[in-house]
């Protein structure tokens, strides 16, 4: 049996051991809500994933483990639990999978087993996003009391909301069609000396699970920022993302020969310095890629948990961030975020060790680059924060309410 480090679980296995029952625990957990949360000194507290009444096992997806971890069972009761000591910064989405199938083949066959069950906790109320389909379509929050402001992602009344124009764009370069998301705030004068572009990887996710317009309505009705657009890309199929975003010096082209001189014909330009490209996880790496190969296009990177792990078939780790020594230093400038909660497994670097790799070699050659960490994962939840932030630091004006953050 694993130890008990909770207080609230080791007096519930009194309980138990006395011949009592869960009733009275599950009726305080039914008013206080999940996870369970223990203070365990002034900038930690215990936090405690629970479940109650599975058969076999149960995983939970998401939180503080990169590893989909296994809840315990407290002896032969109801009661399912697993617990993690964290920043009291924290913030990050979730879901439990309870009874997964235990499946023979490869670790992907598992983790669809897990994905195929996880679902919303049903003792949290706060759920991810707000208005989920059903449980196992939604995931469920968790934000410790000293989790970082996320100040721009609701809607706010008297902002004036800009558009967003859904059109399709044929590449001669990648041979396939995809649709481009503009976005344009309210009042935007092509042209206009002050304007700035924001170019996204993944635009499902970055207009439903990160609300960027509404984001970028809020910051320049602000004047945190200056009046900006926005293009989000798609990813034509499914199979197409891990084919393009990971460094391929066609789709980077694409974006620089193709993508950008038809936004331009659309009322969507900004030189390179006053243009930002981003995205999250293989978006954060294409990004970083994109302004390597074409830095006379995309002067600014605004990279959210980047792959920088990832390197093409037999060759090293970290693959792109070889490039970045072998070449000459380039105007461009970064804001790399990553998680606490995203180390690499089995002595493999994972996404918050290769981004400090990064870091370091970009300050060695002597780029500006605004490095931050923050207590979650690999996250929608935790990125539609950062994208402000990143916003802040490379394209913010200064003014009361943002402005840009020290390295």
């Amino acid at each position: 049996a694993p130890t008990l480090d909770s207080p609230r679980l080791a007096a519930l296995a009194e309980t138990l051991a006395g011949g009592g029952t869960t009733e009275a625990f599950w009726a305080e957990v039914a008013q206080q809500g999940t996870p369970l949360v223990e203070a365990v000194d002034a900038k930690h507290d215990r936090v405690t994933f629970l479940w109650r009444g599975a058969e076999r096992n149960v995983r939970l997806f998401g939180g503080p483990s990169s590893d989909h971890a296994q809840l315990a069972r407290l002896g032969d009761s109801d009661v399912w639990h697993a617990s993690f000591v964290v920043p009291r910064s924290t913030r990050l989405s979730y879901r439990l999978a309870p009874d997964v199938p235990e499946l023979p083949g490869s670790g992907m066959a598992r983790r669809r087993a897990i994905l195929a069950t996880a679902q919303a906790d049903p003792h949290n109320p706060k759920a991810y996003p707000a208005r989920g389909v059903d449980a196992f379509q939604t995931y469920s929050m968790l934000e410790l009391a000293e989790a970082p402001p996320q100040p721009w992602v609701e809607p706010r009344a008297g902002v004036p909301q800009g558009t967003v124009e859904a059109m399709e764009l044929r590449s001669d370069l990648m041979r396939n069609t995809r649709k481009i998301h503009l976005y344009r705030p309210a009042g935007w004068q092509p042209g206009a000396a002050d304007n700035r572009v924001l170019v996204l990887f993944d635009a499902g996710a970055y207009l439903g699970r990160v609300p960027t317009p509404t984001i970028l309505d809020n910051m320049i009705a602000a004047g945190v920022i200056p009046p900006t657009a926005a293009l989000l890309i798609d990813n034509p199929t499914a199979e197409s993302r891990s084919l393009e975003l990971p460094p391929n010096p066609d789709f980077a082209d694409f974006l620089a020969k193709e993508l950008m001189p038809w936004a331009r014909k659309q009322g969507i330009s900004a030189p390179a310095a006053r243009t930002v490209i981003g995205g999250s996880s293989y978006g954060g790496l294409a990004s970083a890629y994109a302004a390597l190969r074409h830095p006379e296009v995309f002067g600014n990177v605004l990279s959210q948990s980047g792959s920088y792990w990832w390197s093409p078939e037999g060759e090293e780790d970290q693959w792109l961030t070889r490039q970045f020594v072998a070449v000459r230093k380039l105007p461009v400038r970064f804001f790399l975020g990553a998680g606490l909660f995203e180390s690499g497994r089995g002595g493999q670097p994972g996404i918050l060790e290769s981004n400090r790799h990064l870091r370091d070699v970009l300050l060695a050659k002597g780029y500006l680059v605004t490095h931050r960490e923050v207590a979650g994962g690999h996250d929608y939840l935790v990125w539609r924060g950062t994208l402000s932030d990143g916003l802040l630091d490379l394209i913010g004006t200064g003014e009361q309410g943002g402005g840009r953050l020290q390295p």
